[in-house]
């Protein structure tokens, strides 16, 4: 079964909500900060989340947890460029742990990750929206409460298709 991205929403069976996307829309991601978020079928390869703001998390996936020196690579010149990293860190990095709540799920999409091209595009997530739906840098983010919900349906083998 797919998670369905089109026209800012997210459909997964019956299951349909509003989703904000990338700040240029969806269409070909080209380079890193092109803020599109990318048309394609994606593996989700990780589920991450701040388990002091997300309690009981019920799901299928496997739950790895946010700690304070978490961040990801969105530096083209590292080595670990669109890989999870251990701060400090002396590239360009997106810090997980926020004050914000945007962070507090995110489900990882496997883009530009095998084989990693540099410079394509990194850290395309399914996280938490803000309250006005904001656009995103090119991630996908629905309501909490939302999440919460799609996490009890999908599981290791679930796509998310983003047309």
């Amino acid at each position: 079964m797919h998670i369905l991205i089109k026209n800012k929403s997210l459909t997964y069976n019956d299951y349909k909500v509003k989703c904000s996307l990338g700040k240029r829309g969806i269409g070909v991601k080209k380079r890193e900060g092109d803020l599109i978020t990318p048309r394609g079928t994606f593996k989700i390869t990780k589920l991450l989340y701040r388990k002091e703001r997300v309690r009981n998390l019920k799901t299928n996936l496997k739950k790895n947890i946010i700690y304070k020196r978490m961040g990801w690579c969105d530096d083209a010149r590292s080595k670990d460029y669109n890989k999870l990293i251990k701060l400090p860190f002396k590239y360009s990095f997106e810090r997980l742990y926020r004050k914000d709540n945007i962070y507090d799920i995110i489900l990882v999409l496997d883009f530009n990750m095998n084989p990693i091209k540099k410079y394509k595009g990194s850290a395309i997530f399914i996280h938490v929206a803000k309250n006005n739906y904001k656009k995103t840098k090119g991630c996908i983010a629905i309501k909490k409460k939302d999440l919460i919900l799609l996490l009890r349906k999908i599981n290791k083998r679930t796509k998310v298709k983003v047309i």
